[in-house]
């Protein structure tokens, strides 16, 4: 149980102020994340690294000389937005360019690579690094989810930036060093968010659960609890056989404790992990334990192990100084101007109807946010079956965000465009996570697909529409088929356009088309995930519709019933 706490959706950004408060040495509080609280020289190479909160040190507490230059937190157990990443890695960069470090998540991919794209347009140049050390998620390595190995490859990045090296090098040892680094987890108990009665999946007495995610995932494998011994056994076993192609005989190693494992239980099983390493022919490099990529109040742990070349050891045993690892004295705190307020301004529309359209689409996000904020309990349970749960929070807070946003909009007379890019912008910037992403970039696509110089007319609903799945399958990569809103939003957007094309009105288009959404989403029942945190546990996925397909069509039914009132 996460007993401290005050409201629960404000318990990620609280967390993340006492952090800053308590590490002010360290770092200083910015908007959306921390930066380190050392001048950091021109021309140096910025690493600014992040994803959820609930996994502290995680990663603000990477923050430091020798580490990473900032972090950028989500909400608890989701991506940051791109807009938040973008904000911290603008105040990251000195002129070196910025790596962009997180874990192989499918929210954390979506939002920092909409990030460095956002980054290239003001002229800084961004690369990403995905950590894929958890091989218990996936065969192929390139598609497994990062978990506690995270540091040993952040670590690396961040002392060849403080080495001096460009960006091209700090990227290739950055990929070194995550293919050669393998982790493997295991949970006692699940981990429960703020705010909730119960743990997001539960571990019947006497079992442990293997091959773990660090979101509340369960295992993909339960066995039978075991000591210290036998349980040291099995990671380092499987680990040995996961060792990259021809790995030397030093390693790096991180015995990790996930929340509620820690302390005394985590020293007694390193003394048995470290026998069988030494036993397997392996010389421990500089070994860490303790906590350092958590999930909450989770039980369990995972241990990470980095096969070293001359370049990583250096590199591993270079001086940092940040709250996760300290290898050098404590810097001294320089002093900054005060970060400047975010001022929004919207353009006036030209045209009397295209206000008045303007008008209407906020009245739309209104109704579309009331439906989220029914079915955020629905959404919630449907994602928790083979994933972490919080979509419908997400669309929750995502959508409230957009109607506020796009009624500020409205009433400063901004036009269709105007008021749909700046609701899509406000659901990207605070809902983050997958759907946050998602949503955020098909709203934008659709705004930009409308005009303000005149009022709306029906084919520029399907014109929006097509606009919006255009960006979503670029951005997220989904296809038909692979259980996601992709489904239910393709069968949307092809009936609306021929509704429209044979001379429909929009209200009678527009329910069709919506009809076509509700049925497609009750299709993906059917379906295995073949995208994003379901993927590894697809078969409690069968049998039960996707959660964003759902959502997606009561989003669509809720403006299609504004559209039937002549509301929009």
């Amino acid at each position: 149980m996460t007993h401290l706490h005050d409201d629960p959706a404000d318990f990620a950004a609280s967390a993340l102020a006492g952090f800053c408060d308590a590490h002010a040495g360290r770092v200083r509080a910015v908007r959306g994340g921390a930066l380190r609280a050392d001048a950091l020289a021109d021309g140096h190479v910025a690493l600014v690294v992040g994803g959820g909160s609930g996994h502290y040190p995680a990663f603000a507490g990477y923050v430091g000389p020798g580490l990473a230059t900032a972090a950028v937190a989500g909400d608890v157990f989701a991506s940051p937005s791109a807009a938040a990443i973008r904000h911290v890695a603008r105040l990251a960069h000195r002129g070196g360019g910025v790596l962009l470090g997180y874990g192989n998540y499918a929210g954390d991919v979506l939002n920092f690579g909409l990030a460095a794209e956002l980054l290239a347009t003001d002229g800084i140049e961004a690369r990403l690094i995905a950590v894929t050390d958890d091989v218990a998620s996936d065969a192929e390595p390139g598609r497994r989810r990062g978990i506690a190995g995270n540091l040993l490859v952040l670590k690396a990045a961040g002392a060849a930036a403080a080495a001096g090296s460009d960006l091209d090098a700090v990227e290739a040892v950055a990929r070194r060093a995550n293919t050669a680094t393998r982790s493997l987890g295991v949970a006692l108990h699940g981990c429960t968010l703020p705010g909730a009665a119960s743990p997001l999946f539960s571990i019947e007495d006497g079992q442990i659960a293997i091959g773990l995610g660090i979101h509340g995932e369960a295992g993909i494998e339960e066995r039978a609890s075991m000591p210290a011994a036998a349980l040291a056994s099995l990671l380092v076993e499987r680990l040995l056989t996961e060792a990259p192609a021809g790995a030397g005989r030093r390693v790096a190693a991180i015995l990790n404790g996930l929340g509620g494992t820690g302390g005394e239980e985590l020293f007694v099983l390193w003394n048995q992990v470290a026998a069988r390493l030494r036993a397997g022919g392996l010389e421990v490099v500089a070994p860490l334990v303790g906590a350092f990529t958590t999930s909450l109040d989770m039980a369990g742990s995972s241990l990470s192990l980095c096969w070293l070349d001359d370049g990583l050891e250096r590199l591993w045993l270079a001086p940092c100084d940040a709250p996760v690892m300290q290898r050098r004295p404590l810097v001294e705190a320089a002093s900054f101007p005060p970060e400047d307020a975010e001022t929004v301004q919207y353009a006036k529309a030209a045209d009397d109807a295209a206000v008045r359209d303007g008008a209407r689409i906020a009245q739309a996000m209104a109704a579309l946010a009331e439906a989220m904020a029914s079915a955020e309990a629905e959404l919630g349970r449907l994602d928790a079956i083979a994933g972490d749960g919080d979509h419908g929070q997400s669309m929750a807070r995502g959508s409230a965000a957009a109607s506020a946003a796009s009624s500020q909009a409205a009433a400063a007379s901004a036009g269709p465009a105007g008021v749909l890019a700046a609701a899509g912008e406000a659901w990207a910037a605070r809902a983050g996570g997958t759907s946050g992403a998602l949503w955020g970039v098909g709203l934008v696509a659709a705004a930009r697909a409308l005009r303000d110089d005149r009022g709306l007319i029906a084919p520029d609903a399907a014109r929006a529409a097509d606009a919006a799945r255009a960006a979503i399958v670029r951005l997220g990569g989904a296809r038909l088929g692979d259980k996601t809103l992709v489904d239910s939003l393709h069968p949307f957007v092809q009936s609306l356009s021929q509704a429209l094309a044979a001379g429909d009105g929009l209200p009678a288009a527009w329910s069709a088309a919506a009809t076509a959404a509700r049925d497609a989403a009750v299709a993906t029942s059917a379906l295995s995930p073949r995208l994003g945190r379901a993927r590894p546990l697809a078969e409690r996925s069968k049998g039960h519709p996707d959660a964003g397909a759902t959502s997606l069509s009561l989003c669509l039914d809720a403006i299609g019933a504004r559209i039937a009132a002549g509301s929009t």
